[in-house]
């Protein structure tokens, strides 16, 4: 008798949403880098809260990628080009990404904050340009019915690449030191690189025109943005894009200050990371699969909005528990299965709204609106919240601030915006 997997497994098995889960693990791995693991190395030293949390701000550069994608899709690189406009791109980018690792690692915070700012803004820049073009390789990787598969794995490999990165920095801290622990991390840029090297250029990359003059490359650079926008309900869309992960980024970032102030150890937060969450983030995709398959991907989105914004209470309650190993277990584990869910969904959306000649483009707008707002407000406002009103009601707070979203969502499937505003890399045979 032979062994047959689960209908609901084999397409995660496929070659394209295998290549999916390992250039997650590239992107994944340089959030990590500037936010969880340099919020621990900086209260490690005794910076401030206030401080630490307006090193959320060098997450801005992930919010502004927009602005530079269109280089990526325009401009073909010299030399390494004739091997594909996104292959070329990945392994030029992943090289920087390796640099700009190591200078953050070596720069100490007791001898200058300012220089580990401006490494962390470095290597905010270069990992936000490293997302622009795995998220477009990605995307036209993929065929319309593998989005959400690929979602998920993508989803998958990116909390792989953080978790694993984050807790490999703090185990390696604690015993050889931070830039050490830094360098040795500048590996997990190489899995996004190599599947370049095995996948090839994707089949389903449309080369946009190439601008002659000054003008051209005028309208070339405006028109992924006024593509979009000439859709109907666009500017419904992007409002849905901007606010719905509010809630989330303001939880999420602030994470790790919560653990320090509950007394949690480096090797306690790496395991229940590791290991705890890991497990709950397995789930999560798997049963994002089944929701996505069998009700479809808006009636999936809706689900994982609720789910993702109910996640947040679970942290209001570890902190009002204390320093409890059941509750660390239990709120990471129910954060990371709603984040499973949401990641094979929400992803998979956002994916399908993109226009294959504007890849790049598309998604950094749409992948930096998504949590544009949250981080500015982790940045400016999150560390004084927390120290006003504490962090139970700070994580209730971000429960309420995320249900608006899910209210726009459930309007768009109930006016159809939901549907029409879906692009080519959503439709089968573009």
């Amino acid at each position: 008798m032979s062994f047959r997997l689960p209908a609901g497994m084999r397409p995660y098995l496929e070659r394209a949403p295998l290549a999916a889960l390992f250039l997650g693990v590239s992107s994944g791995f340089t959030f990590a880098m500037i936010g969880a693991t340099l919020t621990t190395r900086l209260a490690q030293h005794g910076i401030t809260k206030s401080a630490v949390t307006a090193f959320a701000l060098t997450f801005l550069a992930y919010n502004f990628k927009f602005v530079w994608a269109p280089v990526v899709d325009h401009v073909r690189l010299p030399v390494l080009g004739r091997f594909g406009q996104r292959r070329s791109w990945l392994w030029l980018v992943g090289v920087l990404v390796i640099a700009a690792v190591a200078f953050l690692g070596a720069a100490n915070p007791d001898d200058s904050l300012m220089l580990v700012a401006i490494a962390a803004i470095t290597l905010g820049v270069a990992g936000a340009t490293f997302d622009i073009i795995i998220d477009a390789y990605r995307i036209e990787l993929l065929e319309p019915r593998q989005l959400g598969a690929g979602s998920g794995m993508s989803q998958y490999g990116w909390r792989l690449g953080s978790a694993a990165a984050g807790a490999l920095a703090l185990v390696l801290a604690a015993r050889i030191g931070w830039s050490a622990a830094y360098m040795a991390c500048a590996a997990f840029a190489l899995p996004a690189m190599l599947v370049g090297v095995v996948m090839g250029e994707p089949a389903r990359h449309r080369e946009p025109a190439r601008p002659h003059g000054v003008i051209e490359a005028l309208i070339a650079y405006f028109s992924p943005l006024m593509e979009f926008l000439r859709r109907e309900g666009a500017l419904v869309v992007l409002l849905f894009v901007l606010i719905h992960k509010i809630g989330d980024t303001l939880a999420n970032l602030t994470l790790r200050l919560l653990f320090k102030d509950l007394g949690f150890t480096n090797d306690e937060v790496a395991f229940y990371d590791i290991g705890v969450g890991f497990v709950a983030l397995l789930v999560g995709i798997f049963v994002g699969g089944i929701l996505y398959a069998r009700l479809g991907m808006k009636r999936s989105v809706f689900i994982s909005l609720i789910l993702m914004a109910v996640s947040n209470v679970s942290f209001a309650a570890l902190a009002a528990a204390g320093h409890t190993n059941i509750g660390m277990a239990a709120a990471i584990g129910f954060e990371n299965f709603a984040s499973g869910i949401g990641g094979v969904t929400v992803v998979a959306y956002l994916s399908a709204l993109c226009n294959l000649r504007f890849t790049a483009t598309q998604y950094a707008l749409l992948s930096a609106l998504a949590s544009i707002a949250g981080r500015f407000l982790t940045g400016t406002t999150a560390g004084g919240m927390i120290s006003t009103i504490g962090y139970v009601n700070f994580y209730l707070l971000t429960t309420l601030i995320a249900l608006p979203g899910v209210a726009l969502f459930w309007f768009m499937m109930r006016s159809g915006l939901a549907d029409v505003s879906i692009g080519s890399a959503g439709k089968d045979g573009s």
